[in-house]
């Protein structure tokens, strides 16, 4: 890469993670459920609820920004020639991951983005809760160096990785016309939303950006395990943590505690176990839930098949009470906890043996 590539490219991941901080306050102050302007975690659930997996009532709505993360990665990779249908690499534990991706966030109540916009609003019980990721992300990379591998992508024909953006293309239109059976909640969580206009456009412009910088929580994470201040990624964290603090503080949604904060409990142990699923998973399928979402929209059907398990995974943690609420975790959250660890352990195993074959 040239010396003015790799500027462009520090550049662009600068102006992405900025953008998703200060963005993902205001979402907040625009509608969104406080601290959790954007929650990739939180909003898949909501959609499992509108198209009818789950039956809360308080969970049922299509997230705009959902729908413009994938759509947004779309246009940008099509404007610049990246789109490519790409796949066949361990779909079924793909599959599997993200389903178990969202028992994570949801034991936690958030993904890595919200992990660090609750840390941002001033949410200290969230700074025990970033060592999880850390810790995932960490162990994880223990096992790439190991040998443990998926497999790597390979063009497909067929148009296979335009099947998850023709999905959310079809979720855009059930937003605008609101054909009766897709559930809009009227009260709970999933009520609160900023101006569906205004979620769309941030999607958009927060999927395009992502696609074009390569821009992912756990990755930045994963980066500066790897590379330190040298990475690029590293720099986007910082500046995605400083500009959400910078925007909470200027418009007056920082408040400094550690009990009673928004979208939180006080099981510890558990939000570090979740945390810690999601951070490992993520560095075996190659980004977090936000980056899967990128990735399913310039063609890559392994994240497709990711995205797929999220919504069914968004389903099952709501149907089956795997979901935490402010009261604590439940006992099937945390079982779910203990057997996606119990998963990634056989996948890491099996995964080693066929890479050193």
């Amino acid at each position: 890469m040239t010396a003015a590539l790799r500027d462009r490219h520090f550049l662009l991941v600068l102006v992405a993670g900025g953008a998703a901080g200060v963005l993902g306050v205001l979402l907040a102050l625009w509608g969104n459920p406080q601290n959790s302007g954007i929650c990739v975690s939180c909003f898949i659930e909501n959609a499992a609820g509108a198209v009818g997996l789950h039956d809360n009532e308080r969970m049922q709505y299509l997230r705009p920004e959902l729908i413009g993360f994938v759509l947004g990665a779309l246009g940008c990779s099509l404007v610049f020639k990246e789109f490519q249908s790409r796949g066949g690499s361990s779909p079924m534990a793909r599959l599997v991951a993200g389903l178990f991706l969202i028992v994570g966030s949801a034991v936690f109540i958030g993904c890595p983005i919200k992990l660090f916009l609750r840390l941002t609003a001033g949410d200290l019980s969230a700074l025990s809760r970033v060592v999880g990721p850390v810790a995932g992300v960490w162990l994880g990379l223990q096992g790439l160096a190991r040998g443990i591998d998926l497999g790597r992508s390979r063009s497909e024909r067929g148009g296979s990785g335009l099947m998850v953006p023709v999905l959310f293309l079809l979720l855009l239109v059930f937003l605008l016309v609101r054909p009766s059976f897709i559930l809009f909640s009227e009260r709970g969580s999933a009520a609160q939303h900023a101006p569906y206009l205004i979620s769309l456009g941030v999607g958009l412009l927060l999927g395009g950006l992502a696609q074009r910088s390569r821009f992912c929580i756990t990755g930045s994470v994963r980066d500066t395990l790897l590379m330190g201040r040298r990475s690029p990624l590293f720099w986007g964290l910082c500046v995605f943590v400083g500009g959400a603090l910078v925007t909470s503080l200027v418009t007056g949604q920082f408040d400094l505690g550690l009990y009673g904060q928004p979208g939180a409990h006080s099981e510890y142990l558990w939000s570090f176990l979740g945390m810690l699923l999601v951070g490992w998973l993520s560095v075996l399928i190659g980004g977090c839930p936000f980056r899967q979402l990128v990735k399913a929209g310039e063609g890559d059907a392994d994240a497709g098949l990711v995205v797929v398990g999220m919504l069914l995974g968004g389903g099952l943690v709501q149907s089956w009470g795997i979901a935490a609420t402010a009261a604590g975790v439940s006992l099937a959250g945390k079982a779910a906890v203990l057997v996606g660890l119990a998963f990634i352990m056989v996948l890491s195993l099996f995964s080693r043996e066929r890479a050193s074959d």
